[in-house]
Order: C-alpha cells, then sequence, then structure tokens
C-alpha cells in the first residue's frame, strides 16, 4: 500500500476531524467512563484490527484509551490508516459509556 502524501493526508483528516497529525501517524484519545468500559472498547478495535490486518498503537490509563495509527511497512500513514480511524470512530459511537475526547 502506497504511503499518502500531504494533501491526501489533509483530506483524510478532513473524514475524521477528531483525529490528529503527529508526524508519520495520526492519533486519537477516547475517555470512558471507567476502566471497564475502556477496555471493552480496546477489544473491539482488537477484533476490528486483527481482522483487518492492521494494528494500532494502543495505550491504555485507566478510562482513557490513545490510539495511534501508521502503517509501518509504508512508512508512514496510507489509506488502510484512514479507514480503520472510520471504523473506530464508529464502534466508539455505538459503545456505552463512550465519551469522546480529542488528543
Amino acid at each position: 500500500m502506497a504511503k499518502l502524501t500531504t494533501k491526501q493526508i489533509d483530506a483524510g483528516l478532513k473524514d475524521v476531524p477528531e483525529w490528529t497529525s503527529t508526524g508519520d501517524a495520526i492519533q486519537r484519545t477516547f475517555q470512558f467512563s471507567d476502566f471497564v468500559a475502556a477496555m471493552a472498547f480496546v477489544n473491539a478495535v482488537a477484533a476490528s484490527a486483527e481482522k483487518a490486518q492492521h494494528h494500532p498503537d494502543i495505550l491504555v490509563r485507566y478510562n482513557k484509551v490513545t490510539l495511534t495509527l501508521s502503517t509501518h511497512d509504508a512508512g508512514g500513514l496510507t489509506r488502510k490508516d484512514f479507514d480503520l480511524a472510520r471504523l473506530v470512530d464508529g464502534q466508539a459511537r455505538n459503545g456505552a459509556g463512550a465519551v469522546i475526547s480529542r488528543s
């Protein structure tokens, strides 16, 4: 999969406005009602990531989950990162107890 250009990344970020660009990755922090809700979200993301064969870096801090997406094989961002970001956003919207916060 080809690495996206800066123009393509900027366009992709418009589709996932809660995500921010951090060098060769995009990142978003989700906040939940408690640790159990955060871990349920992590497990849902893990299942989707495994199915897509595209795995985010995941940082858990009690009720906050920060996801970082980058396609390491391509050396930066690809369409796979934005596809997974949209999928994860949908999971957060459909999950109970999610309070979304921007990183």
